[in-house]
């Protein structure tokens, strides 16, 4: 498994992606990263597919490149506005598709199963599972 970081790292992985599939978490340093350097990367023609969080794309840029061919489409889950505006220039877009926020669903079972556990372990003062550290971002 070929594994990227960093600046170069992404670089080097946008390079060799015909689809890019965005699920990173929204920190200061991941805003915007979906724009014109990255897309310059890319190859000729390739697909962006965010379903993270709308404020990683740069949607002037996003234009731009579908304009010039450099993507070819994307496939957007998550924006800038949310819920995306009736007007917004995306529902038309013939190379943009746009989904309906549910990038992810949740499994009733598990679902269930993850809130009770979460509940015993406070209740019995033990530490909790799969928390969000707010210094991360995340």
């Amino acid at each position: 498994m070929r594994v990227f970081s960093g600046d170069e790292g992404l670089n080097a992985l946008a390079r060799r992606s015909d689809i890019l599939v965005c699920l990173l978490p929204l920190t200061p340093q991941t805003r915007g990263i979906l724009g014109a350097r990255l897309f310059a990367s890319m190859p000729r023609g390739a697909v962006l597919v965010n379903v993270a969080r709308g404020a990683h794309l740069v949607e002037d840029d996003l234009t731009v490149a579908l304009g010039e061919g450099r993507l070819a489409h994307a496939v957007l889950d998550v924006f800038a506005t949310e819920p995306l505006p009736g007007e917004h220039p995306f529902w038309q877009h013939p190379r943009i598709t746009v989904t309906p926020h549910v990038a992810s669903l949740t499994n009733p079972d598990t679902g269930a199963a993850l809130v009770a556990e979460g509940i015993r372990r406070d209740r019995a003062g033990e530490p909790l599972i799969h928390q969000v550290d707010v210094t991360r971002g995340y």
